[in-house]
């Protein structure tokens, strides 16, 4: 198993961070496929198996917050070369004058390295004894979130390296372009939703609850410094990049160092025209850093930024077609989006067709109509962004019309504001059919086996038009009834339907599709008022109060509730037996009895006998703070099978372990 896994680790290392296959898939395939087996057969599973990459499919409850050992700091940016050679003028006066006030301690002249800017996810990785021990986003630059189990699923991001002191390695998670553009190749073809950038992509991939989800996504990234360090030491940044590429982690092939600015301006320059347009993933800019690291050191930070790194921004770039036609969406809400039709044009590499129009006072802001010249932005969007059109006598263009009547079911439209909406509610296809799908899908009621094309079937032979016809509509014979669906099929849907009615409230929210509030919203809502009745009484005052809650979604939530259709989905879906509650973690009443009441605890390795959130849940009852690292603050470890570093510092640090049987029996459950 050894030998398979170091075998398979060095070809995945020579194809994902060399781009140099050594051997074929089915070759790959066979060795993987060998080693699940062997892991199967075993019931082992190595810390540094490439099986950890696929993902369990588990939806964990939360992200926990980390505490990077080192900032994580943003860059000052520069929006052309003279902001970017006033920079140069401050470095050197800082350097000229630590030099004057300490001739025993004269730094060199500055010598600048030149690297791409990456527009992912930032990323702060952790090894300790050669292990990849944590992961975590970026956050508020001291403490992110753990995502460690989604990083594992980037197979260019080694899970061991040879380096066994304690590292912290900063990078960029990233959706290469080729790989977005496949993926919404397959979204077309299926009916999913498609991916809208590559940046979002990568974030919402790293945020995702289900690892699966995150694995599907097939995600690379590229690191480009040392934060923490212990055990080694370096003098330029020259030498933390050789270090990375020592031990195997993916960098930059372009990394180019300057004494002059002027040089760096001119490279800039050939860069963002000859090589920018053809990179495989998205750049926004160019970061210029000093290679000396004591140099570094002595002119420290602002409050906000490094004073020896700044970030060259690029322009978005603009681009001009022709506009040969704008046809209108139907969202689920019933509003009604354009989008232009254009004379395919190729954007770094990729033929482009379609543009965004935001909405209908979007096309009269920006003066453009049928078969005229326009400018689009490539944004960093798949679909990129009209911005306006050219005033060209020679072209024949004709007014775009606002739409009378919805384009899916025949209704007359009305005009809100900048908007256009379709009032058909119940009767209007499309709209109605993309919300059903949403109300069933996993970030929702979490309706399985439930698609798109199930929710037009429904819609299109039995009438479903509101999501409370799932629960009191459809029969076992009515389905039967239906083309393509079996016994075996309809038992499933009628059973995963059964199933999604102990969804919790914040589930049930965000099915609901409220105008203007996503899923975080949600949970804040179910958090804040603890169950549905409270939620559907909260007043304007009380919405507003909630962080992150502005008039414009109070106002939402509340004009949502207030619809006596809505009113009436809902007390059919609670008929039904629809129960969405919100559990709060209780305290038992012997809690304060409890070893565990006040104290703050650490879960690592697999509990067999007890699931993870069970352990956390009963901890929490007991009044335990469940921690996600081991501190000198940590009272209790409580280790599973193949408990790694989280035991190995409890040790160090003296810190109380238990095994998950001795838990057990601390709780009386052994």
């Amino acid at each position: 198993m050894r030998e398979l896994i170091e075998l398979i680790t060095d070809y995945d290392y020579q194809y994902y961070t060399l781009d140099n296959p050594r051997v074929t898939d089915a070759e790959w395939d066979r060795l993987y496929d060998e080693l699940v087996a062997l892991e199967q057969e075993t019931g082992l599973i190595f810390p540094n198996s490439p099986t950890h990459r696929v993902g369990s499919g588990i939806l964990i409850d939360s992200f926990p917050e980390h505490k990077h050992l080192a900032r994580l700091w943003s860059l000052d940016k520069a929006q052309n070369a003279d902001e970017l050679r006033d920079w140069d003028k401050r470095v050197r006066k800082l350097i000229d004058d630590h030099n004057k006030n300490n001739p025993d301690d004269l730094l060199p002249e500055p010598i600048y390295v030149l690297e791409q800017k990456f527009d992912g996810l930032t990323i702060n990785l952790t090894y300790q004894n050669g292990e990849l021990v944590q992961a975590a986003t970026r956050g508020r630059g001291v403490v992110g979130e753990s995502i460690l189990p989604q990083v594992k699923t980037i197979k260019s991001i080694p899970l061991t390296i040879q380096f066994q002191g304690l590292v912290e390695v900063q990078g960029e998670a990233i959706l290469p372009l080729s790989v977005l553009e496949s993926y919404n190749k397959r979204a077309l073809e299926t009916g999913a939703e498609l991916l809208k950038n590559a940046r979002n992509a990568a974030s919402g991939a790293l945020r995702q609850k289900n690892v699966e989800i995150t694995a599907k996504r097939n995600l690379d990234a590229y690191l480009y410094g040392i934060g923490y360090a212990e055990g080694i030491e370096f003098d330029t940044h020259e030498q933390t990049i050789a270090f990375l590429r020592e031990n195997r982690i993916k960098t930059s092939s372009y990394s180019q160092t300057y004494a002059d600015i002027d040089a760096v301006v001119a490279e800039i320059t050939r860069f963002d025209s000859e090589d920018h347009p053809h990179l495989d993933y998205l750049i926004d800019g160019m970061v210029i850093k000093i290679n000396d690291l004591r140099t570094r050191e002595v002119l420290g930070y602002t409050d906000k930024f490094p004073r020896w790194a700044i970030a060259f921004k690029f322009e978005a770039e603009e681009y001009s077609t022709i506009l040969q036609e704008v046809i209108w969406d139907v969202g689920r809400t019933g509003k009604l989006t354009p989008t232009a039709l254009l004379e395919p044009v190729d954007i770094g590499g990729v033929t482009v067709q379609r543009a965004t129009l935001n909405n209908w006072g979007d096309i009269q802001r920006k003066g453009v109509a049928v078969g005229s010249r326009i400018a689009i932005r490539r944004s960093n969007d798949v679909i990129p962004e009209v911005l306006f059109a050219f005033e060209d006598e020679d072209l024949t263009t004709t007014p775009i019309e606002k739409p009378l009547i919805c384009p899916s079911c025949g209704s007359e439209l009305i005009e809100k504001g900048a908007h256009i909406f379709c009032l058909n509610v119940d009767g209007c296809r499309t709209q109605v059919v993309n919300r059903i799908a949403h109300f069933a899908s996993r970030g929702g009621m979490d309706i399985e086996t439930f698609s798109i094309k199930t929710a037009e079937q429904l819609f299109d032979e039995l009438g479903v038009c509101d999501p409370a016809d799932l629960y009191d509509s459809l029969s076992h014979e009515k389905l039967l009834a239906l083309p393509r669906f079996g016994e075996k099929k309809a038992q499933n849907l009628l059973a995963a339907i059964e199933k999604s009615k102990s969804k919790d409230l914040a589930s049930f929210l965000h099915a609901l599709g409220i105008p203007n509030t996503g899923a975080r919203m949600a949970r804040d809502l179910a958090e804040t008022f603890g169950s549905l009745e409270r939620v559907q009484a909260a007043s304007f005052e009380e919405l507003v109060e909630i962080p992150g809650f502005g008039e414009i979604v109070a106002e939402s939530i509340t004009s949502y509730f207030k619809q006596e259709r809505v009113q009436q989905s809902i007390a059919r879906m609670l008929a039904a037996g629809v129960d969405p509650t919100h559990e709060a973690p209780q305290i038992a009443e012997s809690a304060a009895e409890s070893p565990f009441f006040g104290k703050t605890v650490v879960l690592t390795g697999t509990l067999t006998m007890m699931g993870r959130n069970e352990a956390k849940a009963k901890l929490e009852a007991f009044g335990a703070k469940v921690g996600s690292s081991v501190s000198k603050k940590t009272d209790f470890v409580i280790a599973g099978a193949e408990a790694g570093s989280k035991l190995t510092k409890a040790q160090d640090l003296g810190v109380a372990v238990l095994t998950e049987q001795e838990f057990l029996a601390v709780i009386g459950e052994a």
